[in-house]
């Protein structure tokens, strides 16, 4: 089974090289790290690490892994395994993820922080508190049970270019959760190690973030909701 990771990076020279180091190889065939406009030599430290590097100078994390997707259109894996490159997620616990798909069993498979082990800090309450709320609304309107909208996840390439994402900011990981439940992707949870980031985080970080992350999260839910004119829950997929 081939696997690709995705890895979109925004000033996180200080990081990434030990993320891409820490990828499980022959595991992961390649790692595609996108640019997101970096002012620190990100790129140049990616490249170094072996990564192939694209760039998307347009701020947005959705935006940044849909330029990445569309590089790996040409010659496509059969699972895309997403993470952050704050080194925040344990690379080395790619197999985990990967492993339910290559079963058979599931089609997407989250990485939960929330069911993991966490270093103190590494989760803030802002994000805690946002990922109660929208797996809260996504169980009452989709019947779905998740704990995390954690960015370290696998998913087959098929079943992701069938959901037709498009979100290109903070709504990506909820957008993807919210379109596996409405297709009835077989979707798993599996707990994972959560460490504090290298550097500031560009969402959690700060108040401004913060509340425009929630926003997104919460608006993605809400449209898709109202787009499907849904006004009871459907029955569970998982």
């Amino acid at each position: 089974m081939i696997v690709d990771a995705v890895i979109p990076a925004w000033n996180e020279a200080e990081a990434i090289g030990l993320v891409l180091d820490a990828l499980p190889r022959p595991l992961v065939r390649r790692a595609v790290v996108c640019d997101n406009g970096s002012s620190d030599g990100t790129a140049d430290v990616a490249r170094a690490h072996g990564a192939l590097v694209v760039s998307e100078p347009r701020r947005g994390y959705g935006a940044a892994c849909l330029r990445a997707l569309a590089t790996l259109e040409c010659d496509p894996p059969d699972v895309v395994l997403f993470l952050d490159g704050d080194h925040s997620d344990d690379p080395a616990q790619a197999g985990a993820l990967i492993e339910p798909i290559r079963l058979g069993r599931a089609d997407l498979v989250i990485g939960t922080r929330t069911l993991g082990a966490r270093e103190p800090g590494a989760l803030t309450p802002q994000a805690r508190f946002g990922n109660w709320l929208a797996t809260r609304l996504m169980r009452a309107f989709y019947g779905v049970r998740y704990t995390d909208l954690g960015p370290f996840r696998a998913i087959r390439w098929e079943a992701l270019r069938s959901l037709g994402m498009r979100d290109r900011a903070f709504g990506w990981t909820v957008e993807m959760q919210v379109k596996a439940a409405r297709a009835g992707l077989r979707a798993e949870e599996t707990p994972v190690r959560y460490r504090r980031r290298i550097g500031r985080s560009k969402i959690s970080g700060t108040v401004t973030g913060s509340v425009r992350a929630g926003l997104a999260i919460i608006g993605t839910i809400a449209a898709d909701v109202l787009r499907d004119g849904r006004l009871e829950p459907p029955r569970a997929t998982r």
